[in-house]
């Protein structure tokens, strides 16, 4: 997790799980939280809104995580976002894949959106 203080992310999936991990963190974790179903999406999304950090999911409709990233990463304003990868492909290969790729961390899914909860400050 990086240093900087996080108030907004952006969670890019296509599961159930989305209202239920967008209500936990915006609970728990006091984040604003911005929903997208798809890269082609995310990436519209991006035009006009930059978050803190991306939560990604790997296997999307239309445009798999890794695409995504990479068009993610290609305007300045997004090129340093942190990205966090969520899958279900928790093997070295795809955990090398994903680290090469830029993201700096790999989260197996499914996973505890109490994860991301913020250490309050000393």
């Amino acid at each position: 997790m990086p240093d900087k203080i996080l108030n907004t992310l952006l969670y890019i999936d296509n599961t159930y799980l989305q209202s239920m991990v967008k209500m936990t963190l915006a609970i728990i974790g006091n984040y604003t939280v911005r929903l997208c179903v798809s890269g082609v999406e995310a990436l519209a999304l991006l035009q006009h809104f930059t978050p803190d950090m991306i939560l990604l999911d790997v296997i999307m409709p239309e445009m798999g995580g890794l695409e995504t990233l990479k068009i993610i990463q290609t305007p300045e304003k997004c090129k340093n976002t942190p990205v966090i990868f969520i899958t279900g492909r928790s093997i070295p290969q795809f955990i090398s894949i994903f680290k090469q790729a830029s993201a700096i961390d790999i989260i197996a899914a499914p996973f505890n959106p109490l994860q991301f909860h913020q250490p309050s400050s000393n």
